[in-house]
């Protein structure tokens, strides 16, 4: 397993050992023993997963502190670009993004620490997304940030007049008006 430091302070692109012959392939996704060997010693509570077509774009969501979230992202079909957003305020970094490309077949993860705004767009077909978090959900902390927001200047490797979004996530706050708690 092997860690990619991103230029924004604790969050990394986590790239496994994968193990291939004739028969296909074996890698172990998460291993609590390898994460604290490698310094994440973050206990995850539950596993979520989405299915989305060509085009969609979730996010950019959070939870505000108590229930804020870790997230350990990867894609087991399809390809997305994955986006993360700083919202701590006291960080060098503030409103910036970083963005991956997680694909079923370099089976990259990104791990998305607390404090961060989070989503994706699908660039496949179709996609099927999992991610562990060490928070369960909760309805009353959860905020979000414009996918458009002029000032984060996200590309999401898709024309946004084309992409499918909720409802919901058009008409969240840009960065400078969300209500974050970091």
């Amino acid at each position: 397993m092997n860690i990619e430091e991103t230029f924004i302070k604790d969050l990394v692109v986590i790239e496994p050992t994968v193990f291939g012959d004739e028969r296909g392939y074996f890698f172990e996704a998460y291993s609590k023993t390898k994460f604290e060997s490698l310094g994440i010693d973050i206990e995850f509570v539950q596993d979520n997963q989405s299915f989305s077509k060509k085009g969609t774009l979730r996010g950019l969501h959070y939870q505000n502190p108590p229930f804020a979230q870790t997230k350990l992202m990867r894609v087991l079909d399809g390809e997305i670009i994955d986006v993360a957003v700083d919202l701590r305020k006291d960080s060098p970094t503030y409103g910036k993004h970083f963005s991956v490309k997680l694909t079923a077949e370099n089976k990259k993860q990104l791990l998305v620490p607390q404090g961060f705004a989070h989503g994706f767009s699908v660039l496949s077909e179709t996609a099927v997304v999992m991610y562990k978090c060490d928070e369960f959900y909760n309805k009353a902390s959860e905020g979000g940030i414009r996918y458009d927001d002029p000032d984060l200047n996200i590309d999401w490797g898709m024309e946004l007049g084309d992409a499918i979004v909720s409802e919901k996530d058009q008409v969240l706050p840009f960065i400078g008006e969300c209500n974050s708690l970091f």
